[in-house]
């Protein structure tokens, strides 16, 4: 039985309302020797309680989509067939435009929200360059099947959770498609393609979207076979001019690792709630040495970058969630680079979807106009109409979530950090 299917949910359901009402009928009229009698008491308030746990549990994993199944829940997953050293640009030597097309057959996800907007559809893809065979998710805009739009190519955006986090969650808990369905209609926002590949890759761990030679290469499944298999199946753009990378949580800290790491792969990317230093996430096994750690936090590479990388970010977040780390990238960015920064309140949300599914809109938005020319040096006429290489807005202005008044500490002068996050705010890179 899914862990995520109804089946399962009417069960814990049903199994809930069974363990309260059994206490009811049978606490008086058990029989027996006394301590028989208190076992069996002791035995239906465990029951009820455990059953009440793992109905809650349900109901909050089918809304944040954090375990797509049971190996996923239990740790016994593991989608990493190989990890060889592929070397400092991730391809092993290997030259990624002569491999053979990758040939892929889709078919309709399941789970909520899948069905909505058109649908979504997943295939199971075997990385050849990264060694990683997981499922992708793919959503197609409306102009896709448009006969109008036959012979055109669209731009794509790679969709990245948190940790732990299931690839539905955009389309599921954020329902990114349905709130961009009629803004594309519309014209309010490029037509992208939406990709959700899997990134909970390692059992009880996160990637931190990192190659860790002899562990995971999950920098190359997500910058390299997952972009190929889609150039080959669908009217993609090509790289970078047409890709974007978004994320919450730790997907935004993967997100914008991997559009600075990857100018060549990546035109943009949107991180919502982020953090720089790969120790925001615990888990993170990105964070296991110094070295790997400072390989894969972003604010270090922009800053020790020997030619600035021509991609743009946007970054949005609360005071010690998510603000200090734009405001770092902020700070050490030099043209071409441009830094969007977006300050949210405290009173706004905490580090939930509830934060980050208004959020959706506007960071498309932005990508929109974004995408539709390249970064130059020099005056930066981005969304907001600021000059220079960085940009920053307030929430209200970039009507990213409900407006709100600021409380205590929410100020715009909080000290840029490179690490920012919800568990280690005031740590230095």
């Amino acid at each position: 039985m899914s862990l995520t299917g109804t089946p399962f949910l009417y069960t814990t359901v049903v199994l809930a309302a069974v363990a309260l009402v059994l206490p009811l009928f049978l606490w008086s009229r058990l029989r027996g020797p006394r301590p028989l009698r208190l076992a069996a008491r002791v035995l239906m308030l465990l029951f009820a309680q455990g059953t009440a746990i793992t109905l809650v549990f349900v109901l909050v994993n089918n809304q944040n989509n954090l375990y797509d199944g049971w190996a996923d829940l239990l740790g016994t997953g593991n989608h990493v067939q190989r990890a060889a050293d592929l070397g400092p640009d991730g391809t092993g030597g290997i030259a990624v435009q002569r491999l053979p097309r990758v040939e892929q057959t889709f078919r309709p996800a399941r789970g909520p929200g899948m069905d909505a907007a058109g649908g979504v559809r997943v295939t199971r893809l075997e990385g050849r360059v990264s060694g990683v065979n997981a499922e992708v998710y793919v959503w197609l805009p409306p102009q896709y099947d448009d006969p109008a739009h036959r012979h055109s190519r669209f731009p794509v955006v790679e969709l990245l959770p948190g940790y732990p986090g299931s690839a539905k969650a955009w389309f599921g808990a954020l329902a990114a498609h349905e709130q961009l369905l009629p803004l594309m209609r519309t014209g309010q926002v490029a037509p992208f393609i939406l990709v959700a590949p899997r990134t909970n890759l390692v059992a009880g761990a996160d990637t931190g979207c990192a190659n860790i030679p002899g562990r995971v290469n999950a920098d190359s499944w997500l910058s390299i076979d997952v972009p190929k298999m889609v150039t080959d199946n669908f009217r993609a753009q090509p790289a970078p001019r047409g890709w974007a990378v978004a994320g919450y949580s730790a997907g935004a800290h993967c997100a914008v690792k991997l559009a600075v790491a990857h100018p060549d792969r990546y035109r943009a990317a949107v991180s919502m709630s982020g953090y720089n230093d790969p120790v925001g996430e615990p888990g993170s096994l990105a964070a296991r040495t110094p070295a790997l750690r400072a390989r894969n936090n972003p604010y270090l590479l922009l800053k020790k970058a020997p030619v600035p990388p021509r991609t743009a970010l946007y970054l949005s977040g609360e005071p010690g969630d998510g603000y200090q780390a734009g405001v770092a990238l902020e700070s050490v960015a030099k043209a071409p680079t441009r830094v969007h920064v977006v300050f949210l309140p405290r009173s706004a949300g905490g580090h939930t979807m509830a934060l980050w599914r208004p959020q959706v809109p506007a960071a498309f938005r932005w990508l929109t106009l974004t995408m539709g020319r390249e970064p130059a040096a020099g005056p930066d006429r981005s969304p907001t109409g600021a000059t220079g290489a960085v940009t920053r807005t307030t929430a209200a202005l970039a009507g990213s979530t409900p407006r709100s008044r600021s409380n205590g500490g929410s100020t715009r002068a909080a000290p840029a950090s490179g690490t920012a996050s919800r568990a280690a705010a005031g740590r230095r890179p």
